[in-house]
């Protein structure tokens, strides 16, 4: 079996489902478990709503009205017959964030985040699962809550192994050894916690979670579909001449993933390295086109520079009140002010006196952090700035990127030199 993966943009209307529907079709050779993305920017739309509710910031209702809008306009396109069940489903799935919104919080911010952000997730499922149906491709919908077991730190969850290959091999393994060419529908991003709550993976999970299914069943191969051709050496928004890497190992995935390579989730290769699965990363757009190759040939590795760029950071410094060392026990009490908060560290220095680290920009966590550490330290601050990796740097290409901006920190090891600039 195969594990197929559709991010928000290739089911951003209805158009991209028709799309996403053939490239299915054309790959039945094979069973399929196809995860599936909240369509477009669903997730940043929820996101909205959830702070209009949880901080009174906005209304909440006109928000999840937007949302509901533009999953109708697809239906419409999708399905003309209005009394198809579909919609019955969809509003239905709809109802689940309106009893939310009628009453006050009543979870941590996180909690409230992973049960209604989540639903992005179970719309489009059951959108594509549908319209796959009404083309005559038989498929199977599954809720991943009911096989991906996780803990209960929202919006970062842990995956619970053991019980998760249980559970699929039980459930989709199960459904495949019956239907050695089924289909199978489900969610990224999502998993559910042993007291039935929803658990969120981490922003854009979705790839991490065709991982954990394409291990658990011991997949033939995972193929992560996008608007590119493969994987770059650089983000074609940010960077002119972006080269596709045509294979590369998993350590290098990792390593450029790790640093913020938006096209692969960092905690995607682990899996698929450790049960020696290949990832195919190939264009929706043009999918015959071979795309990148992810396995383990490290000599496939090119030391074509790779460019990755993170912006809406934020360059925190830590010093002590009297201005004394940085020790290792002060070193001890910021990591688990930052492990607290659930807040990721992308880069980090120190010096004698004073800890630097750059983050992403996450309010209300960030504005919650700095005010622990001011308990005890003194604590400073650049907002708004953004953090440059390159990856097989050289002088040349380091002078060509940082010309002109300011270099607020700096480091540079044998392969990697990485830049916060304002």
């Amino acid at each position: 079996m195969k594990v197929f993966k559709f991010g928000g943009a290739s089911v951003k209307d209805a158009q991209a489902v028709k799309n996403v529907a053939n490239i299915i079709n054309e790959n039945r050779e094979d069973a399929l478990a196809v995860v599936v993305s909240a369509m477009g920017k669903t997730t940043n739309a929820f996101e909205k709503v959830l702070r209009a509710f949880y901080y009174k910031e906005g209304e909440a209702p006109e928000l999840l009205q937007e949302i509901k809008d533009f999953h109708f306009e697809i239906l419409y396109e999708l399905f003309p017959d209005k009394k198809h069940k579909v919609y019955n489903d969809i509003h239905n799935t709809f109802i689940e964030v309106e009893w939310q919104i009628e009453d006050d919080p009543v979870g941590t911010f996180d909690f409230e985040y992973d049960q209604m952000v989540s639903l992005g997730e179970m719309l489009s499922t059951k959108i594509v699962s549908a319209y796959l149906t009404e083309q005559g491709i038989e498929n199977k919908w599954l809720d991943v809550r009911d096989v991906l077991r996780t803990d209960n730190n929202y919006r970062k969850a842990n995956v619970d192994w053991q019980l998760t290959k249980v559970l699929m091999q039980k459930v989709i393994g199960k459904y495949f050894e019956e239907q050695p060419n089924g289909i199978v529908v489900t969610q990224g991003f999502i998993g559910g916690t042993s007291e039935n709550f929803t658990s969120t993976l981490g922003r854009e999970g979705s790839d991490f979670s065709a991982a954990i299914i394409a291990a658990s069943l011991a997949a033939k191969e995972v193929v992560i579909w996008k608007d590119v051709e493969g994987m770059l050496n650089a983000d074609p928004k940010f960077f002119d001449k972006t080269v596709k890497l045509n294979n590369i190992s998993y350590h290098e995935a990792i390593e450029l993933a790790y640093f913020g390579a938006s096209v692969i989730h960092p905690k995607t290769i682990k899996p698929l390295h450790n049960s020696k699965i290949p990832l195919f990363v190939k264009s929706f757009v043009n999918p015959s086109n071979r795309g990148t190759l992810i396995n383990e040939n490290s000599a496939s590795d090119s030391l074509v520079p790779s460019y990755i760029h993170k912006e809406g950071q934020i360059l925190i410094s830590i010093a002590a009140k009297d201005f004394s060392f940085i020790a290792e026990s002060n070193l001890s009490d910021i990591y688990k002010c930052f492990a607290d908060r659930g807040v990721t560290i992308n880069m980090m220095q120190n010096s004698a006196i004073s800890f630097s680290v750059c983050v992403d920009d996450e309010t209300p966590k960030i504005d919650e952090l700095i005010k622990q550490l001011q308990k005890d330290y003194k604590v400073s601050y650049n907002k708004s700035v953004k953090l440059l990796t390159i990856r097989h740097y050289t002088e040349d290409i380091i002078d060509e990127l940082i010309e002109g901006k300011t270099v607020l920190l700096e480091q540079k090891a044998r392969k990697t030199a990485r830049f916060v600039l304002k």
